[in-house]
C-alpha cells in the first residue's frame, strides 16, 4: 500500500471529522427559545458542570433534561429539550464512510468520541435515514464514548484505556481529532495524532493510500 501510515489502527473523532456539526446553529436555536436575559447562559452552557457530567455517564438523559430546563428556567417538554441539543448535528457525508470503508481493508478503523447518549440516538437515526445503517457497528470495528466508558478526551485515561482495549501501543494507532487539545493530549500517550482542521485533512492524508 503506496504510502499507508505506520500504523495498525485509525481512530476517528465523530464531531467535524465523521459527522458535521455545528455549535454555533445550537447556540441560535436556543437564543430563540428564551428570552435575551438568559442569552448569556447560552453562550456558557457546554461548559456547565452537568454537561460535562453527561458525556462522561455520571448523570443519565433525563437528569441532564431536567438540569437544562433549570437552567433556562424553561418547563420544555423531553422532545424540545432534545431537538435543541441536537440542532448542531448535520450531515455524515457518504464520501467519509466510503474512505472508512476502504481504510479498513487494510486497518482497523474506530470511533473515540465525547459524546452522549441523546446525541447518539440522534446520529444513529441520521445514519438509518441517509445511509440504511442502524449504526456504527457495521463500519467500525471499534466504537469508543465517553459517556460509556465514564472519562472524556483530552484526559489522559481514556487514550489509555483505549489502548488497553485495542491490545497495542500508541505509536500504533493514528487519532484524528478537530480539537488541538484532543489532539495534544493523545500526543502525550505516545498515539500518533492528526488535527483536522477542515474536511480535506483526512483525505488528503490518505490521498496516496
Amino acid at each position: 500500500m503506496k504510502n499507508a501510515p505506520d500504523a495498525d489502527f485509525l481512530i476517528f473523532d465523530l464531531g467535524n471529522v465523521i459527522i458535521d456539526i455545528d455549535y454555533q446553529k445550537a447556540i441560535n436555536r436556543i437564543k430563540e427559545e428564551v428570552s435575551s436575559e438568559f442569552h448569556h447562559k447560552v453562550e456558557g452552557f457546554y461548559l456547565t458542570d452537568f454537561h460535562k457530567d453527561y458525556e462522561v455517564g455520571r448523570i443519565n438523559s433525563a437528569e441532564f433534561r431536567q438540569a437544562v430546563k433549570a437552567y433556562f428556567n424553561q418547563e420544555w417538554k423531553d422532545e424540545k429539550v432534545d431537538e435543541l441539543w441536537n440542532s448542531l448535528l448535520l450531515k455524515i457525508p457518504s464520501e467519509r464512510l466510503e474512505l472508512i470503508s476502504k481504510l479498513r481493508e487494510k486497518f482497523q478503523v474506530g470511533v473515540l468520541s465525547n459524546t452522549n447518549l441523546i446525541h447518539i440516538n440522534a446520529v444513529n437515526r441520521i445514519l438509518q435515514n441517509d445511509h440504511s445503517l442502524q449504526n456504527f457497528d457495521p463500519i467500525f470495528d471499534w466504537v469508543f464514548l465517553s459517556h460509556e466508558m465514564g472519562l472524556a478526551k483530552p484526559s489522559a485515561e481514556i487514550y489509555e484505556k483505549m489502548l488497553v482495549d485495542l491490545g497495542t501501543s500508541g505509536d500504533r494507532v493514528v487519532f484524528f481529532d478537530d480539537l488541538i487539545a484532543n489532539v495534544e493530549g493523545a500526543k502525550k500517550v505516545g498515539i500518533q495524532a492528526v488535527h483536522v482542521t477542515g474536511p480535506e485533512v483526512i483525505f488528503d492524508y490518505f490521498k496516496n493510500v
